[in-house]
């Protein structure tokens, strides 16, 4: 109960709240379930607030297992007294924790352990005691050169050792620098030596913080990203504190007592063990913080991202050609069923010689014809624009042609799902098919690609990878399972994002489906090899049955609640089906009358909902888009154009936009509007369309300059 009160606390939520998610998770409910048919346990918390209980009772988890790592091993050393067991017993943070247990974690010999093995520590407990009249003095009895200690001096010096030690160790102390470090602390960064004999093209990466300087609290989380990047490069040297004088007095007052001389002694242990000793530890702390903090700002931002891009809107069941453009090797084409299916590929030559592209015309046209193509699909990589006008210029009736962003179909290309589906293709043809594939579907097609191969990330890279693969799988389970899976046409990769599945059973879904046909209902699921009740009421709701001979077998409805729908049909005195079709015979429905314990008024209003639009796609209306014809590189452009363009990527300092150049555009967040913006995420997003107006081209530095100020911006 102190784990649920403490996360209850964080999150401003109510113990109740949280004991029902841990309970939840504990069965094995996933956090999409709870929070889309358990809202009556939760008080009807979201996926992402669910996911904030779950990581917080972790952390607090992980906690323990520290702190019972910390008690055996003192009492293993026998050091661990009543008072200390209770002292990390009540820390309530790791650092807290860690300050307690400091003076007596094993660690390598210190100055201050060789010091009190001549046996100094009485002179440093005289010293702190600041009452001797003088020092050395005191000091003279502790000379003993059979020890190692030749004069007063070097036992003074030993004794400070000793104090510098217990001052940096001093739970008080830690914890006012601690304070003072998260605070005040500045982030500077200048030149690293040996900086000048990097490489050039490295070193131009990091000019713009050559000499920088700004507080380290407010630093956004993008440079510090970038600081530490440098850093690491050998390109910068950054160092994070505050100014010196203001440690120094907080902690002279906490140990130094008057001017005497012994009370300069402690004075000086107190700079001492600041410099040597607790100032690298706090900074150590401080940048560990900072990178936390850094990385969670720019996981954040790519889930976001990837969260707009797996949810952009599909063209659906269409019949497509797909084109992979090149140069050299020529264009793969790929025709594609309704389905996804592969009918045809070749190679074709569109931006060869003239005979060359007069025979890929025939093709196509020929191509197009004779499968019922209803949309091109051309990848924006090499030669992309060129291939889009060509097939633009055969004015193919009732055709339309779209630009498709490739980025991660290589990777697909050569990956474990892609030698599955076409062991016996070329790399390139399986590309076509990904491209293809997109269009008709980008969920379907993208969750078979690890999300850092998109291109939609911010410092991917510099990030923590367990804590980037955690947010990012959590991201495309949340959205795959909020447009649902058809059961009987979706892959063993879009499968195994579902709710309580995972790649065995979807392969075990795949093999009963191939063995026996199409599911004729949700409860046919049971029939699947290892898929037991628990996976079938953690994955039902989420998978649809189009045409199934229960209507609510392809809506979001669960099996659990099927009876409650029947009931509320008999009611009307109708069946299911008419109740799902007729919006008048709905509106009678009055929800109180069904409400009882396990279903309360969310999940009823749900229920009502999903009748009324039954398995509705969340995702919004395919709108076709393309690029100002003429537009190739980055050499066609020019100050004060202004150009249709597609956001590719959100970052915390600005986003980047596809103008059809082959070189995505900078708009930095301060040409994102005519008002002030503090995050780009407020105006624009990932997959938006927009206009643009261009602001600087700088070829040398493959840079462009765009701003969104007085534009329209698109859906």
């Amino acid at each position: 109960m102190t784990h649920i009160n403490q996360v209850a606390a964080q999150l401003g939520l109510t113990a109740r709240q949280v004991q029902a998610v841990a309970d939840l998770l504990r069965e094995g409910s996933t956090e999409v379930f709870i929070a889309r048919y358990r809202k009556e346990a939760t008080g009807s918390l979201d996926e992402v607030v669910v996911r904030k209980v779950r990581d917080g009772l972790e952390a607090l988890a992980d906690m323990d297992k520290r702190r019972a790592a910390m008690l055996a091993s003192l009492e293993e050393r026998e050091l661990l007294s009543d008072a200390l067991r209770t002292a990390l017993e009540g820390a309530r943070s790791l650092a807290e924790l860690e300050d307690v247990y400091l003076p007596h974690r094993p660690k390598r010999r210190t100055r201050a352990m060789m010091a009190a093995e001549k046996g100094l520590e009485p002179l440093a407990d005289l010293l702190m005691e600041q009452r001797a009249a003088d020092p050395v003095v005191a000091a003279s009895s502790f000379v003993d050169p059979h020890k190692g200690v030749e004069t007063a001096e070097q036992a003074l010096a030993g004794a400070r050792d000793i104090l510098a030690e217990r001052i940096s160790e001093d739970a008080g102390a830690r914890a006012a620098m601690r304070a003072l470090f998260t605070t005040k602390a500045r982030l500077r960064s200048r030149p690293a030596r040996g900086a000048a004999k990097i490489d050039p093209s490295v070193a131009a990466k990091f000019r713009d913080w050559n000499d920088w300087e700004e507080p380290a609290a407010t630093a956004p989380g993008h440079r510090i990203l970038a600081l530490f990047r440098g850093e690491r490069e050998a390109v910068l040297s950054v160092e994070v504190r505050p100014d010196e004088a203001l440690a120094a007095a907080e902690l002279e007052r906490r140990f130094v007592r008057g001017g005497g001389a012994c009370a300069q002694q402690v004075r000086l242990a107190v700079q001492d063990g600041y410099r040597r000793l607790l100032a690298p530890s706090m900074e150590t702390e401080l940048r560990a913080n900072l990178k936390t903090r850094a990385d969670a700002e720019a996981i954040g931002v790519f889930s976001a991202n990837l969260r707009e891009l797996l949810l952009s809107p599909p063209l659906g069941r269409k019949r497509i050609m797909a084109l992979d453009p090149g140069f050299r090797t020529g264009a793969k084409l790929a025709c594609l069923d309704e389905q996804g299916g592969l009918l045809h590929h070749e190679t074709v030559f569109v931006v060869g010689s003239e005979r060359q592209a007069a025979e890929s015309a025939r093709r196509i046209r020929e191509l197009v014809e004779r499968f019922a193509v209803q949309a091109v699909a051309v990848g924006n990589g090499t030669a992309g624009r060129e291939t889009e006008a060509f097939v633009r210029s055969l004015g193919l009736q009732g055709v339309f042609v779209v630009l498709v962003n490739e980025s991660g179909a290589s990777v697909y290309s050569g990956s474990d799902i892609a030698r599955e589906e076409f062991p016996d293709l070329d790399l390139t043809v399986r590309g076509a098919v990904s491209i293809g594939r997109r269009l008709m579907d980008p969920l379907a097609e993208l969750v078979k690609i690890d999300p850092k191969a998109i291109g939609v990330g911010q410092y991917q890279h510099d990030v923590d990878q367990a804590a980037l693969k955690r947010a990012l799988d959590d991201t495309v389970v949340s959205c795959v399972n909020a447009v649902g899976v058809e059961l009987n046409t979706a892959s063993a990769a879009l499968l195994s994002f579902v709710s309580g599945l995972g790649p065995a059973l979807a392969r075990n879904i795949v093999a009963w489906r191939d063995e026996n046909g199409p599911f004729g209902s949700r409860r046919d699921l049971l029939r699947v090899k290892r898929l037991g009740p628990k996976a079938f009421e953690q994955a039902a709701g989420f998978l649809r049955i189009r045409d199934a001979d229960n209507p609510l077998d392809a809506s979001g409805i669960h099996p659990e609640r099927y009876g409650l729908v029947e009931g509320m049909a008999r009611d009307m005195g109708v069946g299911v089906r008419e109740l799902m079709r007729d919006a008048r015979i709905r509106a009678g429905i009055d929800p109180y009358r069904y409400l009882s314990e396990e279903a309360g008024l969310p999940t009823l209003t749900d229920i009502l909902a999903e009748l009324d639009r039954p398995g509705r796609d969340p995702r919004p209306i395919f709108e076709h888009f393309a690029f100002a014809e003429g537009m190739h590189r980055p050499e066609d452009l020019s100050p004060g154009m202004v150009l249709p363009g597609i956001v590719t990527n959100v970052t915390r300092f600005g986003a980047f936009v596809d103008v059809g150049v082959h070189q995505d555009g900078l708009v930095h967040v301060s040409q994102m509007a005519d008002r002030f913006v503090r995050d780009p995420a407020e105006v624009v997003r990932t997959g938006q369309h927009v206009r643009v107006r261009v602001l600087e081209v700088d070829l040398e530095r493959r840079r462009i300059s765009l701003s969104l100020k007085g534009m329209v911006h698109g859906g």
